[in-house]
Formats: C-alpha cells, sequence, structure tokens
C-alpha cells in the first residue's frame, strides 16, 4: 500500500516543488508507463511525485533498470551493488540505455543530453547522476575506467604482485577485478592439492585498489600530486573473511574513502565473488605524501615469521 503520511525525514529530503500538483491524470499515466515494472517501483516513483523526497530515487531507477535487464541476469538486482557494470554485468547495450533514459525522463519529468550518458559504467554511476540531475547539483566527475596497462604504468606494485586485473575509479571510491588464473605463484603451496587464496593476498588486494585511488587524484588536494613511492601500508581493523576463493573465480573488489588528510587514508573495503561477500575490512589505513614534499618515514609494516609484508596486514588465510 502507497504511504500516505510523509515522514519527516521526507520533509528534510523533499525538494521544492514548483510544478503543478500531482493529478489522478498524472496517476494514471505513471501507472501506465511503469506497467511492465514492479509494484514497488510504481509506489517509489508515486511517492516523489508527490513529495518530491530524493530518497525514492534508487528505487525508481533500480526498478526502471530491472524492467530492461534480461530475466537470467535479473538476479544481480535483488541484493544491488553499485559496482554492477551496466554492460559486461546486466548486459544493458546502448540501444537499451536510450529506452532506459527515456523512460526515466517521462517518470521524473526531468530531460537528459545523450552527450552526459557516456561515462556512465555502472548501477552507482546511474544513481548519483539521476540524483544531481533531480536536485539541481553539478553534475559528478566521469568515473576513470583503467584497463590493465593503464594501472601498470601508474602503480608501484608490478606482477607478479599486482592483483588488480581492471580497476574504475571515481571521487567517491574505486571498484577492481581480478581473476584468479590458478598460475599465482603463492598457490602452490597454498595449499597442497586444495589451491586457495590466502587470505592476506586478498587484503593486499583492496589495499592495492585503495593505492590506485590515491594516485588517480583522490588524496582530496587538487593542486598536488600523490608521489607513488610514498604510499605505504599502516594499519588495518574489522578484518572478517566469508568463503574461500579459489582458481577461476573472478572477485569484485571495492573501496571508499572514510578519512583523508596527509599523511594518511583511511578507507572501508570489501572483495565479492559474484554476489558472495569474500571479505571485508572496515579500515585500512595507509601513510602517503606529495610529491613536492619530502617523504614521510612510513610505519614499520607487519611481519610474518621475521619478514615483513608489502601492503597486506597478517591475516591467517
Amino acid at each position: 500500500m502507497v504511504q500516505a503520511v510523509e515522514s519527516s525525514s521526507e520533509q528534510n529530503r523533499a525538494l521544492p516543488s514548483q510544478a503543478k500538483p500531482f493529478s489522478p491524470e498524472d496517476d494514471a499515466y505513471l501507472r501506465e508507463a511503469l506497467k511492465r515494472c514492479s509494484a514497488s517501483t510504481y509506489e517509489a516513483a508515486f511517492q516523489f511525485r508527490k513529495t518530491k523526497n530524493t530518497e525514492h530515487l534508487p528505487a525508481i531507477v533500480l526498478g526502471i533498470i530491472e524492467r530492461y535487464v534480461e530475466p537470467d541476469l535479473r538476479a544481480k538486482l535483488k541484493d544491488p551493488d553499485d559496482d554492477l557494470r551496466l554492460i559486461e554485468d546486466l548486459g544493458i547495450d546502448s540501444l537499451t540505455m536510450m529506452e532506459i533514459v527515456i523512460l526515466v525522463e517521462e517518470v521524473l519529468q526531468m530531460s537528459i543530453n545523450n552527450e552526459e550518458l557516456r561515462h556512465l559504467r555502472t548501477l552507482g554511476d546511474v544513481k548519483q547522476f539521476i540524483e544531481c540531475k533531480v536536485r539541481g547539483l553539478p553534475l559528478p566527475k566521469p568515473t576513470k575506467f583503467l584497463p590493465i596497462e593503464q594501472i601498470m604504468s601508474i602503480m608501484p606494485i608490478q606482477p607478479p604482485f599486482l592483483f588488480l586485473n581492471e580497476a574504475s575509479v571515481s571521487s567517491q571510491g574505486a571498484s577492481a577485478r581480478y581473476k584468479i588464473s590458478g598460475q599465482e605463484f603463492f598457490l602452490q603451496g597454498h595449499f597442497k592439492d586444495n589451491p586457495v587464496m590466502p587470505a592476506s593476498i586478498m587484503l593486499e588486494a583492496i589495499g592495492q585498489l585503495a593505492v590506485l585511488f590515491l594516485l588517480e587524484g583522490g588524496a582530496g588536494e587538487p593542486s598536488k600530486v600523490v608521489n607513488p613511492q610514498t604510499i605505504f601500508f599502516t594499519s588495518c581493523e574489522g578484518v572478517r573473511c566469508h568463503r574461500m576463493c579459489k582458481p577461476g573465480e573472478v572477485l569484485s573488489l571495492s573501496i571508499k574513502p572514510k578519512r583523508l588528510k596527509a599523511p594518511l587514508a583511511t578507507f572501508e573495503g570489501g572483495i565479492r565473488v559474484g554476489q558472495e561477500k569474500a571479505a571485508i575490512a572496515e579500515e585500512i589505513t595507509l601513510t602517503f605524501g606529495y610529491a613536492e614534499e619530502v617523504a614521510v618515514e612510513p610505519a614499520r609494516p607487519a611481519a610474518v615469521n621475521g619478514e615483513p609484508t608489502p601492503l597486506a596486514a597478517v591475516v591467517n588465510a
């Protein structure tokens, strides 16, 4: 049932409305436009049109996208991840994207320029873009997609100890993928006849994605450039592993900055395999310096059997 009473939070997030009141004719048109979407999509759209509360936008956008995704891929939207890629993960081509945009324009009564869609690569990109358009805020900077060749040119960490095959970096965070090939050197003895990716290496991969975020301009100082030779692991908190990861599986990594103030940067991060949670780190902290500054003395890395680890904290694999 559609809620008829606005909560205080809805009032706080409501946009100033200069449009005409939502009439029965408007409701009939909205029902017709969303007739192939879920009932919850209509309810969210109804509430938005009545209250202009932007909290309903994610449900509307997600419901409309689900309408155009092939049935066998819709399971990915049941527990949606903002890092889901429109083309690679959801099978949305350029023509389908135009259909989605047209319906979004009708439901939200807005206009979207085709040129603005060029840099939308993930579900999170779309949701953030729509909210900025509706609220009249500056559009977010485009997400940067980095193939392996570009990652290698940026990162101080190189194969065979680089665990990012591709990555996307935005002002809000970063995501990446790594396929466990089965040829990794550490799988030769971890474990005998049962290769499993060490948890410490998964944490290393999350940390490497945080390094990439810092090097791609995410350190909060537009006029300064982070020196790649100054980035080192400092500490981690709240690390938990939820499943084993084996050769052939693709790790989906994500990080978001929590605190950024030189010389420290703290992130939260996680890894999924498909829709399954594999590992999380509530806080990973790195130390860094800028190119024009003298490098800070890095914290001493954690040690295993007396030997320092590069970026990863000590985690029982």
